[in-house]
């Protein structure tokens, strides 16, 4: 079996446009939150949302490739872009090796529903160009990355709801452990447009603290009321650890598990048992004791029962206040699709640079999280051994283990 090596990190996220000022904000606590007041008029709930500037690609790529992006993909292109300098994925590289590429993505909301409406006022809908479809799709960010990069190695897109760039750096850990490739590009990519939360705002998941927008993201606090819907993406480039070696790319992090499972109950409710399992077969992946695990980045949301049951999981598995766990939601939301990919490039800044980021707003403990190592503010701490939890909608659950190199 093959070591899977970390070489390239991109991310584009609502803490900062690169890893300097997503480093640079982890590292000082800093929220992403802001009130969107056209979500209140849209007729939103709650107007709370992580706010993403769109890229400006005009001197990027051509008219073409930029017509067939729709806003996620964008946030992926860029991300990409990043994490492929720092890998030294050059042209002649990539037309030299099989480069494949496995990106969370779940929905595309907003071209659908423009084309739509297009249609319905003209009665026509030759009108709506032939680069819509390439936006709709929930496959939109790997078929057009794959093209616009060249990309000639495996091909598709994790659909998991808020597991799906989680599974796909697993996935794609496997697909290089097991020798089938040698690089593959990795991640998740989520858009963050007012079309694209109508449902979750509709099942009142979302925060309502909408006067202090900063402090409305509170996992594993007491006083926690629902989430608050987040964006952007983040890339992972996963490669062969010889291969890597060879071409004198740098050497990151390296993957060495991957947990996974379905709770096989409730389509929306959370469980204890099925993360439990998760946790356990990424641990046992690892071939690792528990307590050589230095930090867990929680998927915790800041919604009541499931940063109550991930508390109950990660004390049945690590034991009471055993290990430092924070929340990087606290300050980005909820990230959906992108979260376990974004989530992977922010453990990696912490474990860069030797700290542990804040669970900002983590105020007063309830009955499970205060069996946990909560961490309130910026820790100075070497970090070995990370794990990241990534659960989502339909029972999916991810858990990813790094170590440094």
């Amino acid at each position: 079996m093959n070591r899977v090596a970390i070489t390239g990190l991109g991310i584009y996220s609502c803490l900062g446009k690169n890893r300097e000022e997503v480093r640079d904000s982890l590292y000082k606590g800093r929220s992403g939150i802001i009130f969107d007041p056209v979500r209140k008029e849209y007729g939103y709930r709650s107007a709370l949302t992580g706010y993403v500037d769109r890229p400006n690609l005009k001197d990027k790529l051509d008219r073409r490739s930029r017509m067939m992006l729709p806003e996620q993909g964008e946030y992926a292109y860029m991300a990409t872009v990043e994490a492929m300098l720092q890998a030294g994925l050059d042209a002649d590289i990539i037309a030299r090796n099989e480069v494949g590429i496995l990106y969370g993505n779940d929905s595309s909301a907003k071209p659908v529903i423009d084309a739509n409406d297009l249609i319905r006022i003209k009665k026509d809908t030759t009108l709506v160009g032939s680069a819509s479809v390439f936006q709709t799709l929930n496959s939109t960010v790997t078929m057009n990355l794959a093209t616009i990069f060249k990309l000639k190695g495996v091909n598709f897109t994790i659909s998991a709801a808020c597991a799906s760039g989680s599974h796909s750096v697993g996935l794609g850990y496997h697909f290089i452990k097991s020798g089938l490739q040698d690089i593959i590009v990795t991640g998740g990519a989520q858009e963050i447009n007012y079309l694209s939360m109508t449902t979750f705002d509709a099942l009142s998941a979302f925060s309502v603290r909408e006067s202090e927008p900063a402090k409305a993201s509170r996992p594993f606090d007491r006083d926690r009321d629902g989430l608050i819907p987040s964006g952007g993406a983040a890339t992972v480039i996963l490669e062969n650890w010889d291969h890597a070696v060879k071409r004198g790319a740098p050497i990151l992090g390296e993957v060495i598990g991957y947990g996974f499972s379905s709770n096989g109950d409730h389509i929306s409710n959370p469980t204890v048992e099925g993360p439990v399992r998760s946790l356990r077969r990424a641990i046992k992946d690892a071939g690792l004791d528990p307590r050589q695990i230095d930090y867990v980045n929680a998927h915790a949301t800041s919604t009541p029962a499931g940063d109550a049951s991930e508390a109950r999981a990660i004390a049945e598995v690590f034991g009471d206040r055993s290990v430092p766990v924070s929340s990087t939601k606290s300050m980005t939301g909820h990230e959906c699709w992108m979260a376990g990919a974004s989530e992977i490039v922010y453990c990696m800044l912490m474990m860069r640079d030797s700290f542990m980021a804040p669970n900002i707003n983590f105020e007063n403990p309830d009955d499970d999280s205060a069996r946990l190592d909560v961490i309130q503010a910026t820790r100075e701490r070497n970090i070995n051994v990370f794990l990241s939890n990534s659960f989502g909608f339909g029972g999916t659950n991810s858990s990813l283990i790094v170590q440094k190199p």
